[in-house]
């Protein structure tokens, strides 16, 4: 089966990687990918919003099926657009991926359908923001952009300079911006994945991200700088919770609602004194997360994944992992999360792999010959081991076989986990 893999990023790049495993693949298209994804897949230059030529790229290429990677597309609609044309996808529609296309939509829901989260209000001004703070909710607050944010448009105001501050970003450009406050939750986070076709469920995995950008969780949040895999913090009583009393009715309140949601459902979650709480929902795999899922993922990728385009799930086995640890550390261009700094130069990713590490690239391109930084978030340098030490010595050590002078990464990812093997 010839497969179309839509993005560019290190999620995609796991992806690809772990696809090209599958015995089922003939050949496998990225658009537009990158050098890395590149080594697995043939990349083509296909604009993931001209609906259109994506249909015509499928046909042409007797594609069997498209795997949508980021949140943009599926915000958009191409996941309808592919189902109108009888094109196996994995991903959701446009209403389902509301879920993460809109954090109003997804506290709604949790109203209507009893799932445990914060308690929140939806505002549609500056004024009605600061009303609804100095009125509602006590400090810190939460302060979240109702819409795509790419991981970053949350602030943890802990001051009324901090509320103000964070209200200028978002009201800065659109007087009128949705915003959902929301109260702090006190806990430790986790991320849960399951996939689902609209009415079966299979848990696939959890992993810790690290959102801050400076080592010890401190600085402005990221998109991720690093994560591993389990989060055993998520025990299995834990986990069966999160799916009873969060999931299964988030799954079965969408279907009867008429958006059935079909694809990977990756909740974020605060573990509280009282249980499991639903932070946000994302409507795709996580980047960092997926590279340490994909390191552990012992299943054929492409079969699960069009069991779930062509609702079947429940004919498949349960999701199969290794018992190793995963951990990735990213490596970003200075400047980051602001403006990074583009075009330095990358060397050593060979060194990297013969230390055992798997590099999966994010923002890089060739420049005469040369691997440059072209983004943000530029590689994320994984390894595995036995449990979440060895794990962290294996991809620290890939980490430093790398020569990038311009870039930046923590030394700490994985730190919580450790002290707790301690």
């Amino acid at each position: 089966m010839n497969v179309l893999l839509l993005g560019s990023g290190g999620r995609e790049h796991a992806l690809a990687w772990k696809l090209v495993q599958s015995s089922g693949l003939d050949t496998l298209y990225a658009a537009p990918g990158n050098p890395g994804i590149a080594r697995h897949a043939t990349c083509v230059p296909l604009d993931a919003t001209d609906h259109a030529a994506v249909v015509a790229f499928v046909r042409e290429h007797a594609i069997g099926l498209v795997v949508i990677g980021p949140e943009a597309p599926l915000v958009d609609g191409l996941a309808d657009t592919l189902v109108a044309a009888d094109i196996p996808v994995f991903g959701p529609t446009r209403a389902a991926a509301q879920l993460e296309g809109s954090k109003g939509f997804t506290k709604e829901l949790c109203t209507r359908a009893g799932i445990p989260t914060a308690g929140y209000a939806r505002v549609r001004s500056r004024a009605a923001a600061e009303t609804t703070i100095a009125n509602i909710f006590a400090l810190p607050v939460v302060i979240k952009a109702d819409g795509l944010a790419a991981g970053k448009g949350v602030v943890i105001a802990t001051s009324t300079a901090e509320i103000a501050a964070a209200l200028d970003a978002l009201y800065g450009d659109d007087p009128a911006a949705e915003v959902v406050i929301e109260e702090f939750l006190d806990g430790e986070e986790a991320s849960l994945f399951v996939l689902t076709d609209g009415k079966s469920i299979m848990p696939f995995g959890s992993a810790q991200d690290h959102k801050r950008v400076g080592d010890g969780d401190t600085g402005p949040n990221t998109g991720g700088m690093g994560a591993y895999s389990p989060a055993l913090v998520l025990t299995p009583d834990l986990e069966a919770r999160a799916i009873a009393e969060i999931i299964e009715p988030t799954v079965a309140t969408m279907a009867a609602e008429g958006m059935p949601f079909s694809g990977v459902l990756y909740a974020g979650l605060m573990l509280t004194r009282t249980g499991p709480k639903l932070i946000e929902y994302n409507a795709r795999f996580g980047d960092p997360e997926t590279q340490v899922l994909m390191l552990r993922f012992r299943g054929d990728l492409l079969a699960t994944m069009l069991a779930v385009a062509e609702g079947r799930l429940a004919t498949m086995p349960p999701a199969a992992f290794s018992d190793d640890t995963a951990l990735t550390v990213v490596m970003a261009a200075n400047g980051y999360p602001g403006t990074p700094e583009a075009g330095g130069s990358i060397a050593g990713l060979d060194a990297a792999r013969e230390a055992g590490g798997t590099v999966f690239q994010a923002g890089t391109r060739y420049v005469d010959g040369g691997l440059v930084a072209a983004g943000g978030r530029v590689l994320a340098v994984s390894a595995t081991g036995d449990g979440i030490r060895e794990a962290q010595a294996n991809a620290y050590r890939a980490v430093d076989a790398i020569d990038f002078p311009t870039g930046f990464h923590r030394r700490d990812i994985g730190w919580r986990e450790v002290a707790r093997a301690d």
